[in-house]
């Protein structure tokens, strides 16, 4: 299994210009619970993203899952939508921009 670390860069470059984000300006905190998890934030400025450790003090949207499932997520292993059916994710916030990123996460 690839470490947490390994697919944020994965996701970094997904996230630097991506055409499904165009014009969004919106802010994703991400809650990783157990073995290598953490508290990253996705930030999207006009399309444009950045991640980085910590947390945002007003996300709009906040998911929290399993370091080993955001993983799998984001190496194609484990779809979001199927993740969130299963209970493996979790969403608080706006569900249209959590949409939005499934083209990026996977």
């Amino acid at each position: 299994m690839a470490a947490v670390q390994e697919v944020l860069e994965r996701l970094r470059e997904r996230v630097a210009r991506p055409a499904a984000m165009q014009g969004v300006t919106a802010v994703y905190q991400f809650v990783l619970e157990g073995e290598g998890g953490g508290n990253y934030v996705l930030r999207f400025q006009d399309g444009a993203g950045t991640i980085e450790e910590g947390t945002a003090d007003n996300p709009n949207v906040t998911i929290t899952m399993e370091a080993a499932d955001f993983v799998d997520m984001i190496s194609g292993k484990l779809n979001a939508m199927v993740a969130f059916m299963g209970g493996k994710l979790k969403l608080q916030g706006d569900m249209a921009l959590a949409m939005k990123l499934q083209s990026i996460t996977g």
